[in-house]
């Protein structure tokens, strides 16, 4: 078996596990043997619990990371476009990663703690990407704004926990509405023409 494969074979293994298990209760050993492997092999590619959990966060984000960066680069497509596409491969990421099935984790603040992770690793990869597809709306004289960074940390804040909706459940028609809000105070407060950002709530 090959180095990579017994990679990604650790953090299937501790993924399986969180279906049914707190993170803080899952120790190396199990990780190991969920893997079909010694600890000790383990050891050779994590030094830690939780350098395997970092990775395997890393893995889930990884084509719309990658997404991100090419979308950045296309300046051909309108900026707005480009944000849409982002947040459609996020948002269909993050409800795969902790895809459960029939099974509902009978801890709800473990779950939760789960998903504040990965939106954290989320927003905080995604924010220069996102921010230079929006200084160059700000160029293009699409987006009238002066902090592109800024704007970029709000809407994927706000996007992150509305389009996940663990951390504040809400209905369709709630989710609904705090995006109309964030579209209407986004075409207000950057001069966008109205109906430009509808993209958002693809």
């Amino acid at each position: 078996m090959s180095n990579q494969l017994k990679y990604e074979k650790i953090l299937d293994a501790l993924q399986e596990l969180l279906v049914n298990k707190k993170l803080q209760t899952i120790s190396v050993s199990e990780i190991a043997q969920a893997a079909g492997m010694g600890k000790g092999s383990i050891y050779y590619y994590f030094p830690s619990k939780d350098a395997i959990f970092e990775a395997l966060i890393q893995r889930n984000y990884q084509k719309p990371l990658e997404t991100a960066k090419n979308l950045a680069a296309q300046t051909d497509i309108s900026p707005f476009t480009r944000m849409a596409m982002i947040f459609q491969a996020c948002t269909f990421s993050s409800s795969e990663f902790l895809k459960q099935g029939d099974t509902v984790p009978a801890d709800i603040r473990e779950k939760s703690f789960l998903h504040q992770k990965y939106m954290s690793h989320l927003i905080s990869e995604l924010k220069p990407e996102l921010t230079e597809i929006i200084r160059q709306g700000i160029e293009s004289n699409d987006i009238r704004f002066d902090y592109p960074a800024a704007l970029a940390e709000i809407v994927l804040i706000v996007l992150t926990v509305k389009l996940d909706n663990t951390l504040v459940p809400s209905s369709g028609e709630e989710i609904e509405e705090t995006l109309q809000g964030l579209i209407s105070l986004l075409e207000k407060g950057t001069g966008t023409p109205p109906g430009a950002l509808n993209y958002l709530t693809i």
